[in-house]
């Protein structure tokens, strides 16, 4: 069972790492396991996964190691930890640990995530861990029974994140398909007669028109650079994530207050992304805060005729696939940019339900999709600042595992 100790009730030691538990002992990484330089990937094809400093990139025919191992990051992700089980190819960029103790690996590997190595002290452009460090890295390593209750506990909290994540995916999943659903046979009950249009097949009622007849404004955002203070908050393209506005990593901005007037968001406002990667230029999100809020000149802010076009219908249409797809494909592609200006955007045809009911039903049902996306994200954040309290308390003997007896175990 889990015991939360009050530092009175167990004795801890000073050590060169900090306070620890007194039967805890502490001793270096190069003790426990040898550090060992990842190799150039064979040209071979096969099952055996590639580990590099982001994880598995490719796959080949060959191992280089057959036993359980922790790949840690030595160039670019210097530093990412990875845990592989199974036989595995470790690639150049990345070192491996060769044991030479008997340690419970996954304790070690949720050890060395919280004692993250950077590199970013590497005299060089890119960062890059160096061999000794990593052997010279402090460990503190409970009685075995106890490295196993750790390792267990950690392993059920990142179990339901992963679990989590599956059903955050099966959800996004399903929201594709009812977009898809609704776009082509619309929101009735029954399916509605469909027609083959430029756009693609569409419900037989609705119409295709371009973007500029059904809205009324497009604009470019403020050209000024935003700072880390400033009197309102800025919206840049990393604030549209998936439809909706991220107001994480905010920045901010000092204006007069014509220019104010001018660039503030209102409920309903739809922004869209116009410079970019071609992966990410033409991301649409729908600005629905009521708060002073701007936006940046790499955005476009869309403001749809409201008796013809309603700005949720457009944003959930303009982030389906296919909406997507066409997007890219009207936008200019440069060297490391691509861009679709506003002219471009208000050529851009959309299907456009005659009945502002039935764009509302659409958007509506997405709307509940969208939700339940939220709320599972958010208890997946929830679990994730869990796994690192627990983490950090567990790895540091403020909290104990102890047996029925209230002995360490």
């Amino acid at each position: 069972m889990i015991q939360v100790n009050d530092n009175t009730a167990i004795n801890f030691k000073d050590t060169l790492i900090g306070p620890i538990p007194a039967e805890w002992e502490i001793c270096r990484l190069s003790e426990i396991a040898a550090v060992k330089y990842g190799k150039a990937k064979p040209h071979g094809q096969g099952d055996i996964p590639v580990l590099g400093s982001s994880g598995i990139y490719t796959w080949v025919d060959k191992p280089l190691v057959d036993y359980p191992t922790i790949v840690i990051g030595r160039k670019g992700s210097a530093g990412q930890v990875w845990l592989t089980k199974t036989p595995s190819w470790i690639a150049d960029t990345a070192f491996f640990l060769e044991w030479r103790t008997n340690v419970n690996i996954e304790y070690l590997a949720a050890y060395l995530h919280l004692h993250k190595l950077s590199g970013e002290h590497a005299k060089t452009t890119m960062p890059s861990l160096q061999k000794q460090d990593l052997e010279n890295l402090l460990v503190a390593l409970p009685p075995s029974p106890e490295q196993l209750r750790i390792a267990a506990v950690l392993n059920t909290i990142q179990n339901e994140i992963t679990a989590q994540d599956d059903l955050i995916n099966e959800t996004r999943e399903f929201k594709r398909s009812l977009m898809q659903q609704l776009f082509t046979y619309g929101a009735g009950e029954q399916p509605a007669e469909t027609k083959e249009t430029e756009i693609g097949e569409i419900p037989g009622h609705w119409e295709v028109k371009q973007l500029g007849d059904v809205v009324q404004s497009t604009q470019y955002g403020l050209s000024e650079r935003a700072e880390e203070t400033g009197k309102y908050p800025m919206l840049r393209m990393n604030s549209l994530v998936d439809g909706r506005i991220d107001t994480r990593d905010l920045k901010f901005i000092d204006l007069d207050e014509n220019s104010f007037k001018k660039f503030r968001l209102r409920p309903g406002d739809i922004l869209f992304n116009r410079t970019n990667s071609l992966e990410l230029v033409g991301k649409t999100s729908i600005f629905d805060i009521a708060d002073h809020f701007v936006f940046a000149s790499y955005l476009v802010r869309v403001i749809t005729k409201a008796d013809i076009l309603l700005p949720g219908y457009l944003n959930f249409y303009l982030n389906t696939d296919q909406a997507q797809a066409r997007l890219k494909m009207l936008a200019t592609r440069g060297v490391s940019q691509s861009n679709i200006n506003a002219a471009k955007l208000r050529l851009f045809k959309i299907p456009v339900p005659p009945s502002l009911e039935e764009q509302r039903e659409i958007a509506t049902q997405l709307d509940i999709v969208d939700t339940k996306i939220a709320a599972e994200e958010d208890r997946k954040a929830a679990l994730q600042d869990f796994f690192k309290t627990m983490l950090h308390q567990l790895m540091t003997g403020q909290i104990r595992l102890l047996s029925d007896d209230g002995l360490p175990l």
